[in-house]
C-alpha cells in the first residue's frame, strides 16, 4: 500500500532553511534515510518513490498552491487522502513541538487551504512548531526568514525524531508516533 508524504515549502535556494520550508527539510531527510539520491520533476513537484512504498513529494508550486501538486500525484498513484501525510510549519506551536491530526481546518495555513480545496480535509497533517512572530502583521516575513541558531538546533532534533519514527505513524497511528517522538533520545 502506497503512502504519499508531502513536504510543504517554496522552491529556490533563497528559501532553503526558512521556517516555511520545514516540510521540504523533512522530505529531504526522509530521502536520505531511504537511500534515495534523486528526485524526478513531475506533478508540479519534485518526487521520488522509495523501496518501502513511499512517494516523497515536494511541490514546486510554492506553499500557497500546493494542492495542485498533491492532487496530481494522488491521482496518478491512486492514493486516497487517508494515506497522505503533509509536513508543514505551524505558527501556533512552540518551536520544535510536533503535533499530528487527520482532518480538521487549515488554521490559516495557505498551503493546507490549497490542499483542502483539491482533496478535502481527511489527510494527515504533521504540524511542526515554528512559534509566532511578535506582531501578527509580520507573519509573511517571519515564515520566509531562517531560524535563529538556537531555533535551528531545536528544529533539527524535531525533524530527526519525525524521520526516525515516521513508520510508526503510518503503521500504528498518531498516539504511538507522538509517544515515540517525545520519548526518543
Amino acid at each position: 500500500m502506497l503512502n504519499l508524504l508531502v513536504g510543504l515549502g517554496n522552491p529556490g535556494q533563497e528559501y532553503v532553511g526558512t521556517r516555511h520550508n520545514i516540510g521540504f527539510e523533512v522530505i529531504d531527510r526522509l530521502s536520505r534515510k531511504y537511500g534515495v539520491n534523486s528526485f524526478t520533476n513531475k506533478f508540479h513537484s519534485l518526487y521520488t518513490r522509495t523501496s518501502d512504498d513511499l512517494v516523497l513529494l515536494k511541490p514546486v508550486t510554492y506553499v500557497n498552491n500546493s494542492g495542485a501538486a498533491v492532487i496530481e500525484a494522488a491521482k496518478f498513484f491512486k492514493i486516497p487522502p487517508a494515506q497522505i501525510f503533509v509536513f508543514h510549519d505551524d505558527l501556533d506551536l512552540k518551536t520544535g513541538k510536533v503535533k499530528v491530526k487527520i482532518g480538521g481546518g487549515h488554521g490559516g495555513h495557505n498551503g493546507l487551504r490549497s490542499i483542502d480545496q483539491y482533496i478535502g480535509t481527511d489527510y494527515w497533517r504533521v504540524r511542526i512548531g515554528i512559534s509566532k512572530p511578535e506582531y501578527k502583521s509580520s507573519v509573511s516575513d517571519y515564515v520566509l526568514k531562517k531560524f535563529t541558531k538556537e531555533q535551528n538546533e531545536i528544529i533539527n532534533v524535531a525533524v530527526e525524531k519525525i524521520v526516525k519514527n515516521i513508520h510508526i505513524l503510518m503503521k500504528d497511528g498518531k498516539d504511538k508516533f507522538l509517544l515515540a517522538v517525545y520519548n526518543t533520545n
